[in-house]
């Protein structure tokens, strides 16, 4: 039987942080994963250029049933220490927008960095290697996996969510947390796009590949970025944020000029270009094929001097206090993070180990604690990983 130190099923973000830091302590260590290639979530973020981290990281920017949860790890390993590890290879960064950090060049300099770091320190990274079963024993844990039984003191479940199935995505590290008696939240997608009600969806079909800055509130939260319709319903930054927030029968609150009040612009034409069309006024806001959507033609062809306080009012409401109520989501399909998962409060908030089963270890997305989008799960799962990576 093979034996380890330390075994990490899960080669993804958080499994290969915990790995560096094990064997940088002088255990041997192993890394399992049942994919044919390692970090395939990282190579494929940030629409391949991987948000890495962000300046701006703060307990308050991450769910989670328990939130202080988050805040050791963050505090122990931060977002400085991670830019340090980048400087330190050399890999050019640059800042995106919100403190967004992106590689200049490709995902595939932060794997290959992590992976340099594991060969460096001589961590074992074995691919394409799904485990059967784990069993306890006095001394560790004994895996059975396509490559025969492996014996390790210590056990990291870094297998990640459900997000993404077609990289790979399964409920395994749920299965074990729940074996060992750990608590495991219902799982649900977070960071993805919304889907439209049949006639939403419908009546906003031109509207596919439009942008708009827009800001968007539910459940006491809002976000300001940019919203994207699209042929099946509406995405864009603001969206996949306010869909980790959202619950099926929300309705969504949107303002589609958030910059400026548009009564006012309006009052302020019926001064200054009284027979503009109302079309044309808002033709400055809003790209052409946006106002169709909204309004009838008789309204929107109208001279501004003809437009009553009362169209004034359904005018601004209907743009700057839009209320819709989305089908649904998009699913773990294309979400970018599962919300949900292991207990925080059956875990140490400062080894990342359950508290019932001794040398049992979770990290990553597999625990419930899920970020903002913009870096912040990638600083989890390098916090959670380096934290684990201490006592492993």
């Amino acid at each position: 039987m093979q034996q380890w130190d330390v075994i990490i099923v899960g080669a993804g973000a958080a499994g290969l942080m915990c790995a560096i830091t094990a064997a940088g302590r002088g255990r041997r260590v192993l890394v399992v994963d049942h994919a044919n290639k390692a970090g395939k979530k990282i190579l494929m973020s940030g629409g391949g250029r991987c948000n890495f981290t962000n300046y701006y990281i703060e307990p308050e920017k991450y769910l989670s049933h328990n939130p202080h949860y988050c805040k050791s790890a963050l505090s122990r390993y931060t977002q400085w220490d991670f830019i340090a590890l980048v400087d330190k290879h050399g890999i050019p960064y640059h800042e995106k927008t919100l403190g967004q950090l992106f590689c200049d060049n490709k995902s595939s300099d932060i794997l290959n960095m992590l992976l340099t770091e594991c060969d460096l320190h001589g961590a074992t990274i074995r691919l394409k290697t799904t485990i059967h079963s784990v069993t306890s024993k006095d001394d560790g844990f004994i895996l059975q996996s396509v490559q025969g039984q492996m014996h390790c003191q210590s056990l990291v479940i870094a297998s990640g969510g459900l997000s993404i199935p077609t990289l790979g995505a399964s409920g395994w590290g749920y299965q074990v947390a729940e074996q060992f008696g750990l608590r495991v939240y219902p799982t649900r997608a977070g960071l993805v796009p919304f889907t439209l009600q049949p006639e939403d969806k419908q009546r906003f079909a031109e509207l596919s590949g439009v942008s708009l800055d827009s800001q968007v509130s539910c459940q006491d939260q809002s976000f300001r970025e940019h919203m994207l319709f699209t042929h099946r319903g509406l995405s864009g930054p603001s969206m996949l944020q306010i869909s980790s927030y959202w619950q099926p029968s929300d309705t969504l609150s949107i303002n589609t000029c958030p910059e400026r009040d548009l009564a006012e612009i309006i009052q302020q034409g019926q001064q200054q270009k009284a027979n503009s069309q109302l079309k044309t006024l808002l033709g400055e806001y809003y790209p052409k094929r946006v106002l169709p959507a909204f309004f009838d033609t008789t309204l929107l062809e109208k001279p501004l001097k003809q437009l009553t306080p009362k169209d004034i009012k359904h005018i601004s409401t209907t743009l700057q206090e839009w209320q819709i109520k989305p089908g649904g989501t998009e699913g773990y399909r294309t979400a970018e993070v599962t919300l949900g998962g292991v207990n925080c409060d059956d875990l140490s908030s400062k080894t990342m180990a359950a508290k019932t089963m001794e040398n049992l270890y979770f990290i990553g997305e597999v625990v419930d604690v899920t970020g903002w989008l913009g870096g912040y799960n990638f600083q989890w799962a390098w916090s959670s990983g380096w934290c684990a990576g201490q006592y492993v």
